[in-house]
This record gives C-alpha cells, structure tokens and sequence, in this order.
C-alpha cells in the first residue's frame, strides 16, 4: 500500500473514530443485520445464514473523496461455538476490495458469510486477504437458495452490500480484514485477540446482546449442515 494511501486510510479511520463509539458502531452493525436479512424477495437468504460458520458486518464502509480511492470500512465478526450459540463479536477493519463505491464519501453496507471451515479459519488470522486465503464471491439474492447449483454457491466466502438502499451482491476480492484492537479494547477493557474472542474464550458485554440476539434470530444457534 502507498504512502499516499496509508495516510487516506489513517484519515478515514481517525474520523470514524471520533465520530462513532463502539457502541454506536455494533447497534449500526446490529440495523444493518435486521435491514440486509428482512427484505423478502431481495435480502441475504436465510437459509446461506444458517449454514455460516461466521458472519462479517461493516455498517458504513467509506471510500476517500477528491485525490485516493481507497476504502476503509470498521465492524464486527462472530462465529459459531461448539455446542451452539455465537462467540461474543470482535472488531474488524477492512481495506480494499472491489466494491463500488459513491464518489464523496457514500457509505456501503457490507455482510460477509463465511461458509466453509477454511474461510473460518482465515477470519481467526490477525490479517487475512479475501480471495486470497479464501475464495471470495457476490452473495446470490433471494429468500431461499435451494435451486442455485452454480460455482458462488462454493465459495469460501460470500458478500453482499447496500448503497443508498440498493441491495445486491459483491465480490471483495483484494480486501483485507484486519483485528481491530483499539475496538475490542474498548467494548472489552482490553485489546483481546480476535482468535479468542471467536473461538468463545472471551465473555460478551452487554454492550453486544442486541448484534448476539440478531445473529440467533436469522442464522439460528446452531449451524445446519
């Protein structure tokens, strides 16, 4: 990454910093969530949630306006635990990735699914590059998937985005998701590893119920095969 982006990138998240706390950011995350799962005929399918082994959700992704094009989203991941429920949500940030965004600072909703043990595995890494560890594809449309056979249906990884209300799937690839330490510090009082908080080694705070409780409530507590 260039100088010149690095310092985009910096800009980018200084801002959201001071513009968001976690809180505000996971009760954000937890609207997308219910948003991007509730359209009947257009939302993530709900029956691709309930076989996720972890789910990704960037409220807000931003692009830099005027000289760089970079992209710099922060949000939340959660997986499965052994005998059911969800692992307390670690923060993430993710750089990148062919996602188009609205020139000027548009924000784009992003969910991630991740749907094979290999991806899960990738998401427990403190910097993992979609497409790159894991294949990585636009997420199909719809309520139910059952009669989709095609290739995205075997990807490790699945995304989609919202921009200004337009739903659709899309392809990350060359994104790279990044522990967010400065964000689990302050939901967690200290800055725990994402590969503890997502393999069930650390507690949620309350700060964290209502994301839990919509995770459960469209992806279900246990994974189906």
């Amino acid at each position: 990454m260039s100088n010149t982006l690095r310092v985009g990138m910096f800009l980018i998240c200084s801002s959201t910093l001071l513009a968001e706390s976690e809180a505000e950011r996971i009760t954000a995350a937890t609207q997308v969530l219910k948003e991007m799962t509730g359209e009947k005929d257009k939302g993530i399918p709900t029956d691709l949630f309930a076989k996720s082994y972890c789910a990704v959700v960037i409220p807000s992704m931003k692009r830099a306006g005027f000289i760089i094009s970079g992209k710099y989203g922060r949000g939340f991941a959660s997986c499965r635990k052994e005998g059911g429920g969800w692992t307390a949500p670690t923060a993430m940030s993710v750089e990148g990735g062919g996602v188009g965004l609205q020139v000027g600072g548009e924000g784009v909703d992003i969910v991630m699914l991740v749907m094979s043990e290999k991806g899960m595995k990738g998401i427990l890494e403190s910097k993992f590059t979609l497409g790159g560890d894991a294949s990585v594809a636009a997420g199909p449309m719809g309520r139910d998937t059952e009669a989709q056979t095609d290739a995205t249906m075997h990807a490790d990884i699945l995304s989609w985005s919202r921009s200004r209300g337009v739903f659709g799937g899309v392809a990350l690839t060359g994104g790279t998701l990044h522990e967010d330490k400065d964000g689990n510090k302050e939901i967690y009082g200290q800055a725990e590893k994402s590969s503890e908080i997502l393999t069930g080694n650390v507690k949620p705070t309350s700060v964290s119920e209502g994301f839990l409780d919509k995770l459960t409530e469209v992806g279900g507590s246990e994974r189906k095969k």
